[in-house]
């Protein structure tokens, strides 16, 4: 399933099936008409036309499912754009790029622990009542993680000041 395109080129063969739904204006079989397309689509294809009653916004789905109903192949398509927001909010915010397995459990696991680790910064920015961006937060944290300080007197450091606080002590040196 997919959203069409504006430019597609298409016959209509007939109706698929009568419209019972009133956001579903259109309901048809079609083939494509361009010779490329056809040979890699070479079958009857559904084409759904859908508005939106929230919106009012309208949506052409094609597919090639001609069992499932059209209000239920506009409901797939929205649910799958829910899907796709939800990992573009998942990359942008949780900060996983790639997953690191490919189970279930794995991919699971990931997200669980990233969304723990967002949750927890968004509380201590809530609770201390921190100023910047949660990313500027995390850049805080990341650079004095492996110093004994306590998290609240690095909330209250500036940036000039928190430079200060990572400078390295001196070493002794044996002789």
């Amino acid at each position: 399933m997919t959203r069409s395109k504006t430019n597609i080129q298409y016959r209509t063969l007939g109706q698929h099936q009568p419209i019972k739904n009133k956001q579903v204006t259109r309901d048809e079989r079609i083939e494509l008409v361009v010779e490329k397309t056809r040979k890699i689509y070479p079958k009857a294809l559904r084409l759904v036309c859908y508005t939106d009653p929230d919106t009012g916004k309208k949506y052409e789905f094609i597919t090639n499912n001609m069992k499932l109903a059209a209000s239920t192949i506009a409901g797939i398509y929205k649910s799958r754009w829910q899907i796709e927001t939800f990992f573009r909010w998942i990359k942008q915010n949780l900060k996983i790029k790639s997953f690191l397995g490919t189970s279930q459990n794995a991919v699971l696991t990931q997200i669980w622990v990233a969304m723990c680790y967002y949750l927890l910064l968004v509380y201590i920015k809530f609770q201390t009542k921190y100023s910047h961006s949660l990313q500027e937060l995390t850049r805080m944290i990341a650079s004095v993680i492996m110093e004994q300080r306590l998290l609240i007197d690095i909330l209250s450091l500036k940036e000039q000041s928190l430079k200060k606080v990572r400078e390295p002590v001196a070493q002794l040196t044996l002789f």
